[in-house]
């Protein structure tokens, strides 16, 4: 007996799960890391301000208002600057060596305890 070739029954409705749709083009998709790779050379070629100027004169403002309540200081923007300044420098260096203390952990994720440690072992705690 010869074999007949069947001819595919077309279904109305819905399609079946294996049958395959129509490939739609995905958006591109860096590796995992390689973002961060280009944000922290982007950063380290860099020379501005990390924090946004407004939210940490207010950040300042409102600390100021918390520790003299009843004194209305103003702050000129030359010493609100280099406070900025300091401050993104001061967390920087703490973020380094808080990496540094995480990397000795063989850890690639800094902890609260990395942090901890590296402010204790700069004398600040």
């Amino acid at each position: 007996m010869a074999r007949v070739k069947q001819t595919p029954h077309k279904t109305m409705g819905k399609p079946r799960p294996n049958q395959q749709q129509p490939q739609q083009k995905r958006p591109h998709r860096y590796r995992p890391g390689t973002v961060a790779l280009r944000e922290i050379r982007r950063y380290q070629r860099s020379t501005e301000l990390l924090i946004p100027k407004l939210p940490f004169q207010r950040l300042v403002r409102e600390i100021i208002q918390q520790v003299s309540p009843n004194i209305q200081y103003r702050v000129e923007v030359g010493a609100m600057a280099a406070l900025q300044e300091a401050a993104e420098n001061f967390a920087t260096g703490i973020f380094e060596d808080a990496n540094l203390c995480a990397t000795h952990a063989k850890r690639v994720t800094i902890t609260p305890k990395d942090i901890d440690l590296a402010r204790r072992i700069r004398g600040e705690k």
